[in-house]
């Protein structure tokens, strides 16, 4: 069939993919033109048109900046920390919320742990300083009876620990809904064949529905390690000042702080753009590693 045949057969789909084609390429692809103030001195006053241009100059601003080195490596810490400790719960949950046999107490689980995903940063950091802040519940709590207290909001040694509880309390049971999809999809069959030959819910577990999910697992794995260097921002701006930067900066809030705040436009572009490179190439790799294991990844080779 030829193209413009095609064009023919789907030129209803077309049109209505057009509006979303045409927000893209607005306000995704449009804007990367500006990255070009990443090889100049650039000043909002003068333009980018009559800015000069100064090369590489400002990328090796960027790597021998002892603050955008910091910065990464928080990032890191704090990207390697959440894999292990946050990304395996929407899989838990998933699993036990499958195992429920009654739709009614499934439904309230749901959306009871669905709930905190349409809270604003604002409002989740606000309740935790209510809870585990130097004057929060917790601790009169503990006063009361007699035990000395904490302030987790303002301790630089358990930061990690405390924005893992945030995004787990936050975004885990929304994540969960990939996985009942990917769940609902296993044939209730299998699991019967399994149960007849004396197979136990953990080995059914084990040999039915992990396989079942693993594509899935496989697949968010590889758009979370692309998304290594992108932590919560309003998360991490919102608690900054409480315990020191030194801990809680990150690659966007450096990038904030030194393009917007600092108005080194040109800098800040070319750490974003060193990020961005990275994040592609942790995408582009463990795709490729997903497709020696076997796995589509994000996409396949035609």
């Amino acid at each position: 069939m030829s193209w413009r045949a095609r064009l023919r057969r789907d030129r209803s789909l077309l049109l209505m993919t057009l509006p979303g084609v045409l927000l893209l390429v607005v306000f995704a692809y449009v804007p990367m033109l500006g990255n070009v103030i990443a090889w100049q001195n650039y000043s909002p006053y003068v333009g980018i048109l009559d800015s000069p241009f100064v090369g590489w100059w400002n990328f090796e601003r960027v790597f021998t900046n002892p603050l955008f080195l910091e910065a990464v490596g928080n990032t890191l810490a704090i990207t390697a920390f959440q894999l292990v400790f946050y990304f395996p719960i929407p899989i838990a949950l998933a699993l036990l919320l499958n195992s429920v046999i009654t739709p009614a107490i499934r439904t309230t689980i749901q959306s009871i742990v669905y709930l905190p995903h349409f809270f604003s940063w604002v409002l989740v950091v606000t309740i935790f300083q209510q809870l585990f802040g130097g004057a929060g519940l917790v601790n009169r709590v503990l006063a009361e009876h007699g035990y000395a207290g904490f302030d987790l909001m303002t301790n630089p040694d358990t930061f990690l620990v405390l924005i893992t509880m945030q995004s787990v309390w936050k975004d885990a049971g929304w994540g969960i809904i990939i996985f009942l999809a990917a769940l609902s999809t296993v044939d209730p069959a299998l699991h019967e064949a399994a149960a007849m030959d004396g197979a136990g819910r953990m080995r059914r577990t084990w040999h039915i529905t992990l396989p079942a999910l693993r594509p899935t697992i496989v697949l968010l794995l590889i758009l979370r390690l692309g998304d290594a260097l992108t932590v919560g921002f309003e998360q991490l701006i919102l608690q900054r000042a409480a315990v020191g930067s030194e801990v809680s900066e990150v690659i966007d809030t450096f990038v904030y702080y030194q393009g917007v705040v600092n108005g080194d436009w040109a800098f800040a572009a070319a750490a974003g753009l060193v990020k961005g490179l990275v994040s592609l190439a942790l995408v582009l790799g463990a795709n490729k590693l997903a497709h020696v294991f076997g796995e589509a990844g994000v996409y396949k080779k035609s």
